[in-house]
C-alpha cells in the first residue's frame, strides 16, 4: 500500500478487519511515535521584537529621535527613544503571549477518532492512531491519518484542503483517503496507511504555515484612529513650529520644538493596548469553555444582536432517552435513565411483543452505538442513535443484523437499511408516512400528542426486497411504529435566554425536529414567548428580504423541519436586514452557514471537524449560555476599549493646551509645560492606567446597556476633548497662572527661571493628579464615581498608586526634574494642582447626569 508523496514511509502493513488489539497498538505506537505533524516553525522572539521596533509609525519615531541628536538636544532624543523601546518591549510581549495562548487553546479542542480495538468501536485521540488501525468513518469526521477504504457506503469527501476544488469526492473500496479531508456524505472503514509526518498533509502543513489572516475591520478602525490622530498631531507640530519662528526662535530649535510637540501628542501605545485588551477577552471566554478561534472574534461577539441556536445538545442536554413506543398494538413506556440498558417497560403485553421489531428496525438504520466504561454507559457516535441502541438492549436485542445501509439525508430526512431481504427505514414522520401505504388514524395522533408534549418523533417502517439496494426500496412501506425521544432542556437556558432579551438579542431556534416539537421545547425553555413565530421551513419566503422580515420578531422564532441550506438563506437574510447575526453548527453541512454569519458557533464536544474549522468560537460544553457568556465578555472587552481610548485621548488636550496658550499669546505667557514633561506624562500617566481600565470587569448592566457599534463616535469625542480634556487644561493653565502672579509674575514680562520651573510643576502635578482621577471617572459612561465599587479594579487602585510615585519622582529627584523643567510646587501649587481631582470628577459626574436625563427623555419619547 502507497501513502502519499511526504516524508519517508512505514512498511506496508498488515490488515486486520476487526482492528488491532490494545497491545499491538501500544507497540506500533511506541514505534512510529505519535499520530502529529511537527509543529511548524513559529517566529523566532528576536524576529518579533525586531518587527515591533521597524513599523512604520515607529520609524518616524527613529527619524525624529535622530533629528533631535543632531540639533543637539540629546535628552529629547533619549525620551523618543524611551517611547520606541518602551512600546516595542509592551507590544512584543503581548504578541508573544497572545501565540503562547493560541497554541494552548489550539490543544483543547477536542479531536477524536472512532476505531476498532480489540474488535470493539471505541473512541480514541487522532494522535494516538497507528499503522494499522481500522477507522469507522461517518458524516462529519475529519480523516486524521493517510487511510486505504476497506468497505464504503456511499462515502464522499471533501478534498478542498488539499486540492482546492470545493465538489464532493466520492471513493470506494480500495481507494485511498488523504489526513485532513472531510466526510461529508455517507459511512466507510478504512486502515491507516502512514500517520504524522509520513502523511501527505505534512508537506502541505509546511507550506502554509506562515500564511496570516487579513486585518480585522476593529484592526482596521484602531488604524485609521492612530493615522488621523498622527496627522493632527503632525499639524500641530508644524504650526506650533512656525508660530516659534515667528517668534524670533531658531530654526533649529523652532524644528526640535515642533517635532517634539509632534511626537508627545501621537498615542504610540493604543494599537498594543487594544490588541491585550482582546487577549485578555479572549482567555476569559478561553476559562468560560467559549474558545475564540479568531481574536475580532471577541469584538464581534459583543455587537451581536441576533442568535440563532441549534436545540439538540444547545439548548437541550443531547442525552437522548427513547421514553415511549408505539407500535400498531399499543404504546409502550420506558422508564430508564441515561443509556443505562436496565429499564422497566409498561404497556400492554401485546405492544412489548412488537417494540423489539420497532427498535431492531431503527437500530439497522444507525450508526451509533452505547457502550461500558469506567464511568458508566456512554455514548459513541450520534446521541440520538446511540438510544435506539439502548433501546434494543433494554428489550432484550443482543444480535445485530448486517445491514446494507443508506445513511440519513437532509434531502430526504430519513435514513434506510437492507438486511436478509427485508428493508428497514427510519427518519421525519411526515417523510416516512410519505412513503407508506397506509397511516392508521391513531398513530397520527399519538405524533400529535407526542411533539405537543415536547417530545421528539421519529417513524419506523419496512418492507420486503429481493433486489439490491436502491432509492426505490424506499417507497411503498409498511409502518410499524414510531420512537419518541425525550431530551431535557439544559440548566442555564432559561436565565441566558432571559439575558438577550434584556440586551435586546434576538432568538431563533432553528431546528430540524416537528413544529410542535420544537415549539414545545421553545416555550418551555422561555425562547418563545406569547408573540413569537413557529415557522416551517419548507414554507419559508422565496427571496430574502421576505424572509428576513418572517423571522426577525422580538418574542422568538422556531423554524423547524430546517436543512443546512436554509440556515445559510437565513444567515444572509438576516445580515441583510442589518443584523449581527451569531450562528450555531455542529454538521459538516453547516459550515457555509457559519461562514456567512458575523460570529459562526461551532459545538466541540459533538460537533463535526468541518464545523470546527468553519466557526469563530467553539464551545467546550456545547452550551447556550456559554455564547450568552461570551457576548457578555465581548460587550465587556469593546466597552473598555472606549474606556481607555477616553483616557488616552483627555490628557492630549490638556498637554496641548500650554503650547497652545503660548502661541496664541505670542509668548506672552511662558510655555507651562515642555516637550520632556508631556513625554513623562504620556509615559507615567496613560501606559498602566490605560492597561488597567483594559481589565474592567462586566458590569451587570452591560446585557442592558444599549451597544454602540462605533469604536470612536461624537459621544466619546466631546466626552474625552471637550469634557475631561478641556476641565484638566483649564485647571493646569490656572494653578500655572496663579503659582506665576503669587510669585510676582506680570503679563508680558520676563520670568525668573526658578519661578517658571515651579509653575511649570504645578501644572504639570495638575495634568497628572487630573489623569489620576479620571482614571476612575472612565470605569463607567453613566455612574459618578462615588457610585462605584473602588475595589471592584484592583488594578485601576494598583495603576493610580505607581502614578502617584511617578509624579513624586519626576518632581523630587533632582536629576529627572532638572531634565524635565519643573520643580516641586509649592504648598498653594499643590492645593492649587490637587483641584484638579475634584474638578474632572465634578464635571465628569455633571456630564453623565446631563447625558442620563438625555437619555431618559429618548426613552419617554419612544414610548
Amino acid at each position: 500500500m502507497n501513502a502519499g508523496s511526504g516524508g519517508d514511509r512505514p512498511t506496508p502493513v498488515t490488515v486486520v478487519t476487526g482492528g488491532l488489539t490494545t497491545r499491538e497498538a501500544a507497540a506500533r505506537l511506541a514505534e512510529v511515535g505519535p499520530n502529529a505533524v511537527p509543529a511548524p516553525r513559529r517566529r523566532s522572539a528576536l524576529r518579533m521584537l525586531a518587527a515591533q521596533l521597524t513599523h512604520l509609525l515607529a520609524l518616524l519615531l527613529w527619524v525624529a529621535a535622530g533629528l533631535a541628536l543632531l540639533a543637539g538636544t540629546p535628552a529629547l532624543a533619549v525620551a523618543i527613544v524611551a517611547i520606541v523601546l518602551l512600546n516595542a518591549a509592551f507590544a512584543f510581549w503581548q504578541e508573544y503571549r497572545a501565540d503562547t495562548s493560541a497554541q494552548r487553546l489550539r490543544e483543547l479542542l477536542p479531536s477524536d477518532v472512532r476505531v476498532l480495538r480489540d474488535g470493539t468501536p471505541m473512541a480514541i485521540p487522532v494522535i494516538e492512531l497507528v499503522p494499522g488501525d481500522v477507522v469507522l468513518l461517518a458524516a462529519g469526521d475529519r480523516v486524521g491519518a493517510d487511510l486505504e477504504v476497506l468497505e464504503s457506503d456511499d462515502l464522499a469527501l471533501d478534498e478542498s484542503l488539499v486540492t482546492g476544488e470545493s465538489v464532493a469526492v466520492r471513493h470506494a473500496s480500495g481507494e485511498q483517503l488523504r489526513t485532513g479531508t472531510f466526510v461529508v456524505r455517507g459511512e466507510a472503514r478504512a486502515v491507516v496507511i502512514a500517520t504524522g509526518s509520513r502523511t501527505g498533509l505534512a508537506d502541505i502543513e509546511r507550506l502554509v504555515a506562515g500564511a496570516a489572516r487579513p486585518p480585522s475591520p476593529l484592526t482596521q478602525e484602531l488604524k485609521r484612529v492612530v493615522r488621523v490622530v498622527a496627522v493632527i498631531a503632525a499639524a500641530v507640530g508644524v504650526g506650533l513650529g512656525a508660530a516659534s519662528l515667528a517668534l524670533g526662535l531658531a530654526v533649529t530649535s523652532a524644528f526640535i520644538f515642533a517635532v517634539g510637540v509632534a511626537v508627545a501628542l501621537i498615542p504610540e501605545g493604543l494599537l498594543p493596548t487594544v490588541t491585550l485588551s482582546l487577549a485578555r477577552g479572549a482567555e476569559k471566554m478561553a476559562d468560560n469553555r467559549a474558545l475564540v478561534r479568531r481574536l475580532d472574534s471577541v469584538e464581534t461577539l459583543g455587537a451581536t444582536t441576533f442568535i440563532c441556536t441549534d436545540k439538540t445538545g444547545t439548548l437541550t442536554q443531547n442525552r437522548m432517552n427513547v421514553v415511549e413506543v408505539v407500535t400498531l398494538a399499543g404504546t409502550v413506556r420506558v422508564h430508564g435513565g441515561g443509556y443505562d440498558p436496565v429499564a422497566e417497560l409498561t404497556g400492554e403485553e401485546a405492544a412489548i411483543a412488537l417494540a423489539p421489531s420497532v427498535a431492531l428496525a431503527a437500530l439497522s438504520c444507525v450508526a451509533g452505538r452505547v457502550a461500558q466504561g469506567p464511568s458508566g454507559w456512554t455514548a459513541t457516535g450520534d446521541p440520538m442513535e446511540a438510544a435506539f441502541h439502548c433501546l434494543a438492549l433494554r428489550l432484550g436485542i443482543v444480535q445485530e443484523p448486517r445491514a446494507d445501509r443508506r445513511p440519513y439525508s437532509p434531502e430526504r430526512m430519513i435514513s434506510s437499511a437492507l438486511s436478509n431481504g427485508r428493508v428497514s427505514v427510519l427518519g421525519a414522520t411526515e417523510a416516512v408516512f410519505a412513503r407508506c401505504r397506509a397511516v392508521p388514524d391513531d398513530v397520527a395522533a399519538a405524533v400529535h400528542d407526542l411533539t405537543g408534549r415536547g417530545r421528539r418523533v421519529l417513524a419506523v417502517a419496512s418492507r420486503t426486497w429481493r433486489s439490491a439496494a436502491s432509492p426505490e426500496m424506499e417507497r411503498e412501506l409498511d409502518l410499524i411504529g414510531i420512537l419518541a425521544l425525550e431530551d431535557p432542556p439544559r440548566d442555564g437556558v432559561a436565565d441566558a435566554l432571559a439575558k438577550c432579551r434584556s440586551a435586546g438579542i434576538r432568538i431563533a431556534m432553528i431546528t430540524g425536529d416537528h413544529p410542535r416539537t420544537g415549539a414545545a421545547i421553545a416555550r418551555e425553555v422561555g425562547l418563545l414567548g406569547p408573540r413569537g413565530v413557529v415557522l416551517d421551513a419548507r414554507e419559508l419566503p422565496e427571496t430574502d428580504a421576505e424572509l428576513a422580515d418572517a423571522i426577525d420578531h422580538d418574542d422568538g422564532v422556531v423554524v423547524s423541519r430546517a436543512t443546512p441550506a436554509d440556515k445559510l438563506r437565513i444567515a444572509r437574510a438576516l445580515r441583510g436586514h442589518g443584523h449581527v447575526v451569531a450562528m450555531t453548527g455542529d454538521g459538516v453541512n453547516d459550515a457555509p452557514a457559519l461562514r456567512e454569519a458575523d460570529v459562526g458557533v461551532a459545538m466541540g464536544a459533538t460537533g463535526s471537524d468541518v464545523a470546527r474549522e468553519a466557526a469563530d468560537l467553539v464551545l467546550l460544553d456545547d452550551h447556550f449560555a456559554t455564547i450568552v457568556v461570551a457576548v457578555e465578555l465581548g460587550r465587556a472587552t469593546f466597552k473598555n476599549v472606549r474606556r481607555f481610548l477616553t483616557y488616552h485621548l483627555t490628557d492630549n488636550v490638556a498637554e496641548l493646551a500650554p503650547f497652545v496658550l503660548w502661541a496664541m499669546t505670542g509668548g506672552s505667557v511662558p510655555l507651562a509645560i515642555g516637550v520632556l514633561q508631556v513625554i513623562a506624562l504620556d509615559i507615567g500617566s496613560d501606559m498602566l492606567p490605560a492597561l488597567a481600565l483594559g481589565a474592567e470587569p462586566p458590569r451587570d448592566d452591560v446585557m442592558r446597556a444599549r451597544h454602540s457599534r462605533s469604536l470612536v463616535d461624537r459621544g466619546l469625542l466631546t466626552r474625552a476633548l471637550l469634557v475631561l480634556g478641556m476641565t484638566e487644561a483649564v485647571v493646569a493653565l490656572a494653578a500655572f497662572l496663579l503659582v506665576l502672579v503669587e510669585g510676582g509674575w506680570q503679563w508680558g514680562a520676563d520670568v525668573s527661571a526658578p519661578l517658571l520651573r515651579t509653575a511649570s510643576g504645578t501644572a504639570f502635578a495638575a495634568i497628572a493628579l487630573g489623569q489620576m482621577a479620571n482614571a476612575f471617572a472612565c470605569r463607567s459612561t453613566v455612574r459618578p464615581v462615588w457610585r462605584l465599587n473602588l475595589l471592584g479594579n484592583r488594578l485601576v487602585l494598583y495603576a493610580v498608586a505607581v502614578q502617584a510615585l511617578l509624579l513624586l519622582a519626576f518632581l523630587a529627584i533632582p536629576p529627572v526634574a532638572g531634565l524635565l523643567g519643573g520643580t516641586m510646587p509649592t504648598p498653594t501649587g499643590w492645593l492649587l494642582a490637587a483641584l484638579s481631582i475634584p474638578a474632572v470628577l465634578l464635571t465628569d459626574a455633571a456630564w453623565k447626569a446631563v447625558r442620563g436625563r438625555a437619555r431618559r427623555r429618548q426613552g419617554h419619547a419612544a414610548m
